[in-house]
């Protein structure tokens, strides 16, 4: 099963990923920290509204020329006149209304007020409406307000446009609009515009008369423009704001036909109109946005916020400040331009566009749907006209700006009068909020950058420690389990210092042990040498005086014996002399081919019963060591090869590999048992069966052969060939480079 290796280094890096919750727990306390401003940014600004409405308490003067005493208003009867950045050219272009189009109105069927054929009968009535073509008359309306003026522009259609004859006194007998109002004074006054042709145009007062439309006198107060088009006729008028009050209504009069003497005066087709011109009474009205109130809320507000007054029908009265510009108090927070430096603009170029990922800029420019909105709708507005102060969160039309709005009432005489509104956008916290996350993301990013590297260089100094202990322990202990080196402990004093002081302590203890094993047969035939050269002498006294043939067979046996024991003493030593014997030993250059050959040549001789198949290298392979130890290397391991072979012929080997010349003897026979292939080198380990035992063998002489390789910096290993049944006994020895 595959199993991944982590490193010390590497889980220490896993581990600090955790630290990388450190900014998301930041962004949590901020983001707690805004919605805390956020409230403070809402009562803030309710009692900014508070303090502009307590301002406007109380002052039915503000309110008592306008609309706004009504207890209803209609749509299309009652009209709104919006402010209008510049004066209008008056030329029936309509040009100068483009920006505020949006808010004109249609006036059509359900704005009829007269019909040549109304009846009194319901269903004649309902015949006649159903008769109604938008391409008879109908039009688009719009009023506005700039200085002291209203203007007014009609987008007529008409399918027949019928002007005025030049000889016709009768100013009510061809296409026409009608303008009655109610002056500042009280006074019920009716105006008619009545073209003969397209062009200038001005008003006629109309007389006192009400059931004519008879004209008294010319008037210049109301001016305007037609222009014929081809879908019947533009009209802009201008007229004084002194010339009414609030009452006021439009008319106009549709006729199909031009004036026909044998006829007589007709009725008009259609009349459609704002209003009735006909009776003060029916007139509609106008509200236009008080001058007064702006003045004291441009007086009051804050640049921080948009202000609007509402009255009670949540018609706007008046409005000051832009939105787009109204940040909130926070904003000022944010005035200070941070100083130029490098940190700095490493911050702009670098830091800034990995933070602005998941951060969002506040938007520098928005659609504020109610720029130039004449009324006004929300659930705060509703508290406020009920009498309570309310607040409301929104978004902008194009969800690019969260914007606050609070409303509180304005009272008079204990009714409300209408509402002031306050509105922020939340750009000032956001801002704010952005620069608290860019400050603790540059404090998170530099402890993380630290933290890791620290983490990093710990980890590294910990894991190569501890590779160091590993390599000390592998270099202590050889293959075949010998110590060859100490392990220096460790002064540190933490726990891989004491684990070295652990593993020295062992190794030491380990070393001293294995020194008694290698040393132990040494001691043992020096100690074991004389008591057997005590036995032997004895029984060589005992064999001369001995006369009795059956004592003598016991005689021999014990002789015997003790022949062997010598033997096994000598063995013992053998090893033993031999290591001794390296140590003090010279190192010469010497050709190992000529060693072997004439080496090989006596094992011929000297194993006449066995078969040896040469296949040794002519080229002279030269080696540093000593020729005579070599010689006893290949004694030990021609004997050991000719013991366990089966009789087959012996193949002996010589060849140079690369740096190398590797020595070989195979024998065919049994196999060495796979658990002892990696044990056969060691000392007194002998794989020998009892059947092979005529000789005593202690596992001498392949530690010996190993013994005299490694003199040589050499390498001897033993290999079973399986399908050959044979045992290969591999040397390599270095060549030298003389």
């Amino acid at each position: 099963m595959f199993k991944f290796f982590l490193g010390l280094r590497f889980k220490l890096v896993l581990l600090s990923g955790f630290l990388f919750t450190i900014p998301w727990l930041g962004y949590q306390y901020v983001w707690e920290m805004e919605k805390f401003l956020r409230e403070g940014q809402e009562k803030t600004l309710t009692g900014t509204v508070s303090a502009l409405a307590t301002a406007l308490h109380e002052r039915p003067n503000l309110f008592n020329t306008k609309a706004s005493f009504l207890q209803q208003v209609e749509k299309g009867k009652d009209l709104y006149a919006y402010p209008i950045n510049s004066a209008i050219q008056l030329d029936g272009k309509l040009k100068d209304w483009n920006h505020y189009k949006k808010h004109a109105l249609m006036y059509s069927e359900q704005n009829i007020i007269e019909h040549n054929k109304l009846t009194e009968q319901p269903s004649d009535q309902q015949l006649l409406v159903q008769e109604y073509q938008s391409e008879d008359l109908s039009f688009i309306h719009l009023v506005g307000q700039y200085g002291n003026y209203l203007y007014a522009y009609f987008e007529v259609t008409d399918n027949n446009v019928i002007y005025r004859p030049s000889n016709l006194l009768s100013v009510d007998q061809n296409d026409h609009l009608r303008i009655s109002v109610l002056t500042p004074s009280g006074e019920f006054e009716r105006f008619i515009i009545s073209p003969k042709q397209a062009g200038w145009i001005n008003a006629y007062t109309l007389s006192d008369d009400r059931s004519r439309l008879l004209a008294a006198k010319f008037s210049n107060n109301i001016q305007g423009y037609w222009r014929q088009t081809d879908q019947g006729y533009n009209i802009e008028l201008r007229m004084p704001l002194s010339l009414f009050s609030h009452k006021l209504s439009f008319a106009i009069a549709d006729y199909d036909a031009p004036f026909d003497e044998q006829k007589g005066n007709q009725a008009p087709k259609y009349v459609i109109g704002t209003a009735h011109t006909q009776t003060p009474d029916n007139l509609g009205s106008v509200l236009v946005p008080s001058p007064e109130i702006e003045r004291i809320i441009k007086g009051m507000a804050q640049s921080e916020s948009r202000i609007w007054v509402v009255d009670k029908h949540r018609r706007v009265l008046a409005s000051s400040g832009d939105l787009t510009q109204s940040h909130g108090i926070w904003s000022s927070q944010n005035k200070h331009p941070a100083p130029a430096s490098w940190w700095h603009t490493f911050e702009q170029q670098y830091l800034h566009p990995l933070y602005y990922r998941v951060l969002t800029r506040p938007p520098e420019s928005f659609v504020d749907q109610l720029y130039d909105s004449a009324q006004l709708e929300g659930k705060h507005i509703s508290h406020a006209l009920n009498g309570q102060t309310g607040s409301h969160w929104r978004l902008s039309s194009d969800n690019q700006a969260v914007i606050l709005s609070a409303a509180h009432p304005i009272w008079i005489d204990g009714q409300v009068m209408g509402a002031v509104i306050a509105e922020e956008t939340t750009n000032g916290i956001r801002t704010l909020r952005n620069k608290a996350l860019e400050k603790l993301f540059n404090v998170i990013l530099a402890v993380l950058c630290v933290g890791t590297l620290v983490l990093f260089l710990f980890a590294s100094r910990i894991s190569s420690r501890i590779r160091h202990l590993r390599d000390q322990a592998e270099q202590a202990i050889d293959a075949q389990g010998r110590i060859t080196d100490i392990i220096h402990a460790s002064k540190s004093h933490d726990e891989i210092g004491d684990l070295s002081r652990s593993f020295a302590s062992v190794v030491s203890r380990l070393g001293q042990y294995t020194h008694y094993l290698e040393n132990m047969s040494s001691r043992l035939s020096h100690e074991l040498r004389t008591p057997v050269a005590v036995v032997r002498s004895s029984l060589d006294n005992l064999a001369m005086n001995l006369k009795d043939s059956e004592n003598q067979k016991y005689m021999a046996r014990a002789q015997e014996g003790i022949s062997r024991l010598n033997t096994i003493l000598t063995n013992m030593s053998e090893a033993t002399r031999l290591e001794q014997t390296l140590k003090d030993s010279e190192r010469i250059p010497f050709n190992l081919t000529d060693v072997v050959t004439g080496c090989m040549q006596g094992y011929q001789l000297a194993y006449r019963d066995t078969a040896f198949e040469l296949e040794l290298t002519d080229q002279p392979l030269s080696v540093v060591g000593c020729p005579d130890y070599i010689a006893q290397l290949l004694d030990k391991l021609v004997a050991n090869a000719c013991d366990f072979s089966d009789n087959s012929p012996i193949e002996v080997t010589l060849f140079r590999q690369g740096n190398q010349a590797i020595f070989s003897i195979t024998n065919y026979g049994a196999q060495l048992p796979n658990e002892m292939k990696d044990r056969i080198f060691d000392s007194m380990v002998s794989v020998r069966s009892q059947n092979q035992q005529q000789q005593p063998h202690l596992g001498i002489g392949l530690y010996i052969a190993r013994m005299i390789t490694l003199f040589h910096e050499g390498a001897i290993s033993g290999t079973n060939n399986c399908e050959e049944n044979s045992v290969t006994i591999m040397v390599t020895l270095p060549l030298s480079s003389e």
